[in-house]
């Protein structure tokens, strides 16, 4: 389980942009403790969200069904 800081740091990004992933649902992550609590994010949401994110710029990823333009 990471941070959202530590995943940021390691992909080069901001803080921002890892939270924006988790509320837009990009990203799993649990949420910790009440009101505005924490979040931890597994490694495996983080290999995932970096396997989304690799497939959707390869020319693969702009196709709509597979179909080959």
């Amino acid at each position: 389980m990471y941070r959202a800081r530590a995943v940021a740091d390691a992909l080069d990004v901001s803080v921002a942009t890892i939270y924006r992933a988790v509320e837009a649902g990009q990203l799993d992550a649990y949420k910790l403790g009440t009101g505005k609590g924490t979040i931890r994010i597994p490694g495996e949401a983080v290999a995932v969200y970096l396997a989304r994110c690799a497939d959707a710029g390869s020319p693969a990823g702009d196709d709509v069904a597979g179909e080959v333009a």
